[in-house]
Protein backbone atom coordinates (compact mmCIF):
# COMPACT_ATOMS: atom_id res chain seq x y z
CA UNK A 1 0.00 0.00 0.00
CA UNK A 2 3.07 2.43 0.42
CA UNK A 3 3.81 2.39 -2.88
CA UNK A 4 0.85 2.70 -4.09
CA UNK A 5 0.51 6.11 -1.48
CA UNK A 6 3.93 7.00 -3.55
CA UNK A 7 2.76 6.70 -6.76
CA UNK A 8 -0.40 8.78 -5.78
CA UNK A 9 2.40 11.66 -4.13
CA UNK A 10 4.39 11.56 -7.21
CA UNK A 11 1.30 12.42 -9.55
CA UNK A 12 0.53 15.13 -7.56
CA UNK A 13 4.14 16.70 -7.45
CA UNK A 14 4.62 15.95 -11.07
CA UNK A 15 1.31 18.05 -12.18
CA UNK A 16 2.99 20.93 -9.57
CA UNK A 17 6.59 20.91 -10.93
CA UNK A 18 4.87 21.07 -14.64
CA UNK A 19 2.47 23.92 -13.74
CA UNK A 20 -0.38 21.80 -14.82
CA UNK A 21 -2.34 22.89 -11.94
CA UNK A 22 -6.14 21.56 -12.99
CA UNK A 23 -4.39 18.00 -13.05
CA UNK A 24 -3.39 18.84 -9.43
CA UNK A 25 -6.74 18.96 -8.57
CA UNK A 26 -7.65 15.70 -9.88
CA UNK A 27 -5.20 14.40 -7.04
CA UNK A 28 -7.85 15.59 -3.80
CA UNK A 29 -10.79 14.68 -3.00
CA UNK A 30 -13.99 16.85 -3.26
CA UNK A 31 -14.17 17.11 0.80
CA UNK A 32 -10.22 17.66 1.14
CA UNK A 33 -9.19 20.73 3.68
CA UNK A 34 -6.42 22.70 3.03
CA UNK A 35 -4.24 25.00 5.17
CA UNK A 36 -1.73 27.04 2.86
CA UNK A 37 -0.40 30.54 3.26
CA UNK A 38 -2.04 30.46 7.07
CA UNK A 39 -5.59 30.18 5.49
CA UNK A 40 -7.83 27.29 5.86
CA UNK A 41 -9.82 26.19 3.22
CA UNK A 42 -12.74 23.85 3.85
CA UNK A 43 -13.17 22.25 0.70
CA UNK A 44 -11.59 21.44 -2.35
CA UNK A 45 -14.26 23.86 -4.11
CA UNK A 46 -13.52 26.77 -0.99
CA UNK A 47 -9.54 25.82 -2.31
CA UNK A 48 -10.03 25.95 -6.02
CA UNK A 49 -11.75 29.00 -5.90
CA UNK A 50 -9.72 30.99 -3.72
CA UNK A 51 -6.56 29.63 -6.76
CA UNK A 52 -8.36 31.11 -9.14
CA UNK A 53 -9.19 34.41 -7.79
CA UNK A 54 -5.64 34.50 -6.90
CA UNK A 55 -5.05 33.06 -10.45
CA UNK A 56 -7.13 35.99 -12.12
CA UNK A 57 -4.50 38.74 -10.66
CA UNK A 58 -1.55 36.92 -12.69
CA UNK A 59 -1.50 38.34 -16.50
CA UNK A 60 1.05 34.96 -16.59
CA UNK A 61 0.31 31.99 -13.48
CA UNK A 62 3.94 31.16 -11.87
CA UNK A 63 5.41 28.42 -13.41
CA UNK A 64 8.20 26.77 -11.51
CA UNK A 65 11.43 27.07 -12.74
CA UNK A 66 12.57 24.00 -9.96
CA UNK A 67 10.75 21.69 -7.43
CA UNK A 68 12.78 19.42 -5.46
CA UNK A 69 11.18 17.15 -3.04
CA UNK A 70 12.12 14.86 -0.27
CA UNK A 71 9.73 12.50 1.39
CA UNK A 72 10.71 12.87 5.31
CA UNK A 73 8.28 9.66 6.27
CA UNK A 74 5.30 7.99 5.38
CA UNK A 75 2.93 6.69 8.11
CA UNK A 76 0.54 4.17 6.82
CA UNK A 77 -2.59 3.58 8.74
CA UNK A 78 -4.41 1.17 7.33
CA UNK A 79 -6.75 3.15 4.37
CA UNK A 80 -5.12 6.71 5.81
CA UNK A 81 -1.58 7.56 5.15
CA UNK A 82 0.09 10.84 6.15
CA UNK A 83 3.37 11.83 3.97
CA UNK A 84 5.49 14.73 4.95
CA UNK A 85 7.81 15.84 2.54
CA UNK A 86 10.27 19.08 2.40
CA UNK A 87 9.57 21.28 -0.91
CA UNK A 88 11.76 23.81 -2.36
CA UNK A 89 10.99 25.45 -5.78
CA UNK A 90 11.62 28.54 -7.21
CA UNK A 91 9.14 29.73 -9.59
CA UNK A 92 8.64 32.43 -12.21
CA UNK A 93 5.86 35.36 -11.87
CA UNK A 94 4.79 38.42 -13.37
CA UNK A 95 6.70 39.82 -10.23
CA UNK A 96 10.35 38.06 -11.24
CA UNK A 97 11.87 34.70 -9.72
CA UNK A 98 11.74 33.88 -5.83
CA UNK A 99 12.48 30.27 -3.53
CA UNK A 100 9.93 29.25 -1.33
CA UNK A 101 11.32 26.48 1.35
CA UNK A 102 8.47 24.25 2.90
CA UNK A 103 7.25 21.31 4.37
CA UNK A 104 4.12 20.29 4.06
CA UNK A 105 1.87 17.03 5.23
CA UNK A 106 -0.39 15.50 3.13
CA UNK A 107 -2.75 12.98 4.59
CA UNK A 108 -3.93 10.69 1.68
CA UNK A 109 -7.62 8.03 2.41
CA UNK A 110 -7.86 5.37 0.19
CA UNK A 111 -11.26 5.73 -1.76
CA UNK A 112 -14.17 3.07 -2.55
CA UNK A 113 -12.25 2.86 -6.14
CA UNK A 114 -9.14 1.71 -4.92
CA UNK A 115 -7.64 5.41 -5.70
CA UNK A 116 -5.77 7.28 -3.20
CA UNK A 117 -6.51 11.26 -2.57
CA UNK A 118 -5.74 13.65 -1.18
CA UNK A 119 -8.22 14.54 2.02
CA UNK A 120 -5.96 17.40 3.79
CA UNK A 121 -2.89 19.30 3.18
CA UNK A 122 -0.97 21.50 5.17
CA UNK A 123 1.74 23.71 4.12
CA UNK A 124 3.73 25.68 5.95
CA UNK A 125 7.51 27.90 5.29
CA UNK A 126 10.74 26.07 6.26
CA UNK A 127 12.26 27.40 9.46
CA UNK A 128 15.70 28.48 7.90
Amino acid sequence: MEREVLEAYEQLVSAFREGRWDEKFVSFADEATVVDGGRWFGSLNEYRDAWNRWAATHETLPVPASVETRVLKVQMLGDVAVLTHSIESRERSDDGEETEHEVESIVFAKQPDGRWLVVHQHISPRAG
